[in-house]
């Protein structure tokens, strides 16, 4: 039976995947939009808006969450300048635009960016 398959695994373990999610998430919050997988943009897609939930809150306590998280630059950038946005929006914060194939190995691209 297939069950409890939901997470993609992208063929790494458990630390360097949680790495790797923690990175894209990081790089999205920074610079407001990044490209990447289709399967990676997805997958980050769930986490980040978390996050802005979590964010749009700002007590002590989703603070100290956010920065176990992703750090307390990207935390902070993430309570003071992009929570806000979305105060009265209840989700869907993120946008994923599918993009062409990359030539090299023909994986599927994507560009997920804060929706404004």
């Amino acid at each position: 039976m297939q069950h409890h398959n939901k997470n993609r695994k992208f063929g790494l373990k458990t630390d360097q995947r949680r790495a790797l999610i923690r990175s894209l998430s990081i790089a999205l919050i920074e610079n407001g939009k990044i490209k990447t997988t289709e399967a990676k943009a997805k997958e980050i897609r769930s986490i980040v808006e978390k996050m802005v939930t979590k964010a749009k809150t700002a007590d002590l306590n989703s603070r100290r969450q956010l920065v176990s998280k992703i750090g307390p630059m990207a935390a902070n950038l993430l309570i003071t300048k992009i929570a806000p946005e979305f105060m009265e929006r209840k989700g869907g914060y993120t946008r994923i635009t599918k993009l062409m194939t990359r030539r090299t190995d023909a994986a599927r691209m994507a560009l997920v960016e804060f929706v404004k």
